[in-house]
């Protein structure tokens, strides 16, 4: 689930004047005030060749696949009655340099060991993750109502991770943002968008077991004159991953990924674009309970000079766009989450009193959409919600947006940095 970076007015400024639907937005990247260079100051462009296959998540293989034998079509077997209690690994790393010592420490060895049945509920998070974008990845097709995948795709987690209320389930909302729609969309009860061949699809969902959550992301095509775009976001987040570990100061993963990401070019209906990087589009750490814990993981240089800490999770996630490399909130709203830190904030509204309780006892800190509220029988609660945001208890999250005309792709894994190495959680075969 994306984080946006509250930017300066400079931002603001250098993002307002394209909205015109021009898709390569030039002019205002040697402005960019987090250090993006000019076009003409970019030396390393390279074409990516395009793949004989079609886009939606290619990719290297890792430890974990992507799928368990004995699983239907779609997805409804629990992974616990798949897997004898030990749910697959996923792909280790070695961290670099002067942290190569921890493989071979036994006290943190030892932490570890004292961890094991915590790595086991979130590498069961993974493999409901794996085997659920594994089906919907291959089922999905044209013509078919986004709504529908949406909650096919939700209740296969429901049911493969054993939804038990706030103990397991689901994460947050299910993104669906298609093309100039980086992030945060997802359909309102009644929606009935369609899906088209040429549509650039970014399917982004969570799952959660005891509030250790798992937040990974890929992008589906059905045209593969986007596979180029798709590459230059796939290698982007491999580098972020690469770039990661204990004591990483977060602004060098940013600065890695931009010089990435940037050095590819896609060709659109005879015109060639540059890849950028959604510069207040970022990574983030997870806590429990807590989808953004606090610190940010730019996808361009100049952020922050804090480092990563042992025993953190990550979700290292880029976006990689055909337009301004700029999003801002637009349309309608779906996604909402009670802010983690709020106190007692006296109400005067009985419905949004109830509403809360009803927040509370679903979703608690976790992401909720219109869509879940109305499937445990709310109804008629949206002034109650607007009543809620308005007093700084939920916090909505309105779909966030490149010029019309732009596409956008998304790639993202959940890391744990480990304490004697860094393991990507939700590889799988696919990517």
């Amino acid at each position: 689930m994306a984080r946006l970076e509250v930017t300066n007015g400079a931002d603001d400024a250098a993002a307002a004047g394209d909205d015109d639907g021009d898709a390569s937005g030039d002019d205002d990247v040697a402005d960019d005030p987090a250090g993006a260079p000019s076009a003409a100051a970019k030396k390393k462009k390279k074409k990516k060749k395009k793949k004989k296959t079609g886009g939606g998540g290619g990719g290297g293989g890792g430890a974990a696949g992507s799928g368990a034998a004995g699983q239907t079509a779609p997805p409804s077997v629990p992974v616990s009655k798949l897997f004898n209690g030990t749910y697959p690994e996923g792909e280790i790393q070695r961290y670099k340099d002067d942290n190569l010592w921890r493989e071979t420490n036994e006290e943190k060895r030892e932490l570890e060991r004292l961890e094991r049945n915590m790595y086991n509920e979130v590498r069961q998070c993974a493999e409901v993750h794996r085997e659920v974008r594994k089906y919907i990845a291959d089922w999905v097709k044209p013509g078919m109502k986004l709504i529908d995948v949406c909650e096919t795709l939700e209740n296969s987690v429901r049911q493969l991770i054993e939804e038990r209320g706030l103990e397991a389930g689901i994460a947050f909302p299910t993104g669906c943002s298609q093309n100039h729609i980086a992030a945060h969309w997802t359909p309102n009860g009644g929606d009935t968008t369609v899906i088209d061949a040429d549509d650039v699809i970014k399917f982004d969902f969570g799952t959660q077991i005891n509030g250790r959550i798992i937040d990974c992301a890929f992008t589906k095509t059905f045209n593969a004159k986007y596979d180029p775009l798709l590459d230059a976001v796939r290698e982007a987040t491999e580098c972020g991953i690469a770039e990661s570990g204990i004591d990483v100061r977060l602004c060098d993963i940013g600065e890695a990924i931009e010089e990435v990401m940037e050095s590819h070019e896609i060709e659109l209906n005879g015109k060639t674009y540059q890849v950028k990087c959604c510069r207040n589009l970022n990574g983030h750490s997870i806590a429990p309970y807590q989808i953004h814990a606090g610190k940010s993981v730019p996808i361009v240089r100049g952020g922050e000079t804090t480092r990563m800490e042992e025993g953190e999770f990550y979700a290292i996630e880029t976006f990689g766009s055909t337009g301004k490399g700029y999003v801002r909130e637009d349309l309608e709203c779906s996604h909402y989450m009670k802010n983690y830190d709020v106190g007692h904030v006296p109400l005067r509204l009985p419905k949004a009193k109830q509403l809360l309780g009803v927040i509370d006892r679903n979703f608690g800190t976790l992401a909720f959409c219109r869509r879940f509220l109305d499937r445990i029988g709310e109804t008629k609660y949206l002034m109650a919600l607007k009543n809620l945001c308005d007093n700084g208890i939920v916090q909505p999250y309105p779909p966030l947006v490149d010029v019309k005309g732009s596409y956008v792709a998304q790639y993202e894994h959940t890391i744990m940095l480990r304490p004697t190495c860094k393991e990507v959680l939700t590889r799988g075969d696919d990517y």
